[in-house]
């Protein structure tokens, strides 16, 4: 850890933090009156895409407003800083559904426990993945990688009040989809 510089640090320091702030999201919806635009932040149901969400905005906003306050005083670059971003959100996005899938499949049963614990691996893999690309890569032009934010954003709104009738929208649960209006 002391041959980090700073802002490696703080890739890693997130593990923590993005996990306790997913876990609160996972509850936000419900807690503040299941009203719609907590819903565009947090899941509204129990679908593993909703689940997602506990990724989503948490990764985006911690290395999104790092680079925003600190990005000149460490004079970060910013196609690798972002280039790191990208693959930390998309290496979480994609390992928690797939953890999820594997061991629910693989097995017949849903723990919560592990449902926890994907939560945390989603997060440490994405962030040590992040944090090699940012040393190692010569990064992902920023305005392409702010531009993948913007859409996924949009993509995960749009989802929230029309998702597709697939399983990985439907709430295992009751076998909603997103808000019921």
């Amino acid at each position: 850890m002391k041959a980090l510089s700073k802002p490696e640090k703080w890739v890693l320091i997130g593990i923590p933090i993005l996990f306790l702030i997913g876990a609160i999201l996972h509850f936000a919806y419900n807690i503040l009156g299941e009203s719609p635009i907590v819903g565009l932040f947090a899941p509204v149901n129990e679908s593993i895409w909703e689940h997602t969400k506990m990724v989503l905005w948490p990764v985006i906003l911690w290395w999104s407003l790092y680079y925003c306050f600190r990005g000149k005083q460490y004079d970060l670059d910013k196609n690798k800083w972002f280039g790191g971003a990208l693959a930390a959100l998309l290496t979480s996005l994609f390992t928690m559904p797939m953890l999820y899938y594997f061991y629910t499949e693989a097995f017949g049963v849903e723990l919560l426990w592990v449902d926890i614990l994907i939560l945390l691996l989603s997060l440490i893999f994405g962030q040590f993945l992040g944090l090699h690309i940012y040393q190692n890569s010569k990064g992902i032009h920023a305005k392409f990688v702010i531009a993948v934010f913007i859409a996924l954003v949009l993509l995960f709104m749009l989802f929230t009040f029309f998702p597709p009738h697939i399983p990985l929208f439907q709430d295992g649960l009751t076998g909603s989809y997103g808000i019921q209006f």
